[in-house]
């Protein structure tokens, strides 16, 4: 039988992705220290990062930063989990999206193409200039 087709391996995977949803910054944490993979992506493409950032969950955003995810990876949808973050005016998960490096020009709708839909210009400043503003 292939990992993947392993029903208790399947049934940890769901688990760990709903610790993600719920905030468990702990026990999250202590899964990736045991070997579940930090950028583990469910069937829609959404990490552990996405997940955790699109429900408001800061400190599991930043534990699983400081395990090595990347903020970057996007969804099978193009998204990112800073724009996730901006769409549901999470400032406390993006503050920590963006101290890790989240590029907020990734993803389709970007974070800052989010930010700028929604009327949230609280977050131009903190996403700083665009290439295309910096050039002459």
């Amino acid at each position: 039988m292939e990992p993947s087709e392993d029903p208790k391996l399947i049934e940890l995977a769901h688990e760990v992705f709903d610790m993600a949803r719920r905030g468990e910054a702990a026990r999250l944490g202590a899964y990736v220290d045991a070997g579940v993979p930090v950028d583990m992506m469910n069937a829609a493409g959404d990490t552990l990062v996405m997940l955790a950032a699109y429900h408001g969950h800061a400190e599991a955003v930043s534990r699983l930063v400081e395990r090595g995810a990347d903020v970057n990876l996007r969804n099978d949808r193009g998204q990112s989990p800073l724009a996730g973050a901006v769409f549901k005016s999470e400032d406390d998960v993006v503050k920590v999206l963006l101290a890790a490096g989240a590029d907020p020009d990734a993803g389709t709708p970007s974070a800052r193409d989010t930010a700028k839909m929604f009327g949230q210009q609280q977050y131009e400043s903190w996403f700083g200039a665009t290439v295309s503003d910096q050039v002459d």
